[in-house]
């Protein structure tokens, strides 16, 4: 079964909006467009290097494949040479306009277009920013593993990575972490089974904390 692996820049509040630069996302007024610039390092720009080791097909919103189709095809780094031939998987209402090459629309129905494309034989399905379509993704338990790259910063308003609580409740499992030169937080996680829950209250708890337990309903 193919993988959907997500990779994410998010700043300490959470906000993912326009992580490169200031003209990529500037909805809403959001005016700190290209916040990942004075953090990123060789660390961070390893973990990055290495989800483009192996082959891979690329998952992307319409908005991101806008603007990576608008960049890449006109770049002749490393990533520009992984980026460019690889299939790309777009969730879109105007696929006659997908121009860059090896882009395929998603069916109208995103979540089953996914499901069968999991199903099928390839290499795993690599999101970069996205954020409307990690919502998606979040909601209906398709993302297999995710890296997050926490930024040290805050952004406030924005656009977040868990935004209205649309993630499905469950636990995860740390597969690693790092920490680089700037004080970036690398972690990456999968999924890992339901929610464990326990109490640290005694099994006889007093009659003030019966009395707030009433008190709260």
């Amino acid at each position: 079964m193919r993988k959907i692996i997500a990779s994410t820049f998010v700043s300490l509040d959470g906000v993912m909006q326009a992580p490169g630069g200031p003209h990529e996302d500037p909805v809403n007024g959001f005016k700190y467009g290209g916040w990942v610039f004075h953090y990123f390092d060789e660390a961070a720009g390893a973990v990055i290097a290495e989800l483009f080791e192996k082959p891979f097909a690329l998952l992307l919103g319409r908005k991101t494949y806008d603007i990576f189709a608008a960049y890449w095809p006109y770049q002749d780094d490393d990533i520009a040479k992984a980026f460019n031939p690889a299939t790309k998987y777009v969730a879109t209402h105007r696929p006659d306009s997908l121009s860059w090459q090896n882009s395929q629309a998603l069916g109208a129905d995103i979540v089953a277009s996914l499901r069968k494309i999991k199903q099928e034989d390839g290499p795993d399905l690599l999101i970069q920013g996205s954020g409307n379509l990690i919502q998606t993704l979040l909601a209906n338990e398709l993302i297999d593993e995710m890296t997050v790259l926490t930024f040290p910063l805050l952004l406030g308003k924005g656009k977040r990575l868990f935004a209205d609580g649309g993630a499905v409740p469950g636990a995860l499992k740390l597969k690693r972490s790092l920490v680089s030169s700037k004080g970036v937080i690398v972690a990456t996680y999968e999924r890992n089974g339901e929610v464990p829950t326990g109490s640290f209250v005694t099994d006889q708890p007093s009659e003030a904390e019966l009395e707030r337990r009433r008190n709260w309903q």
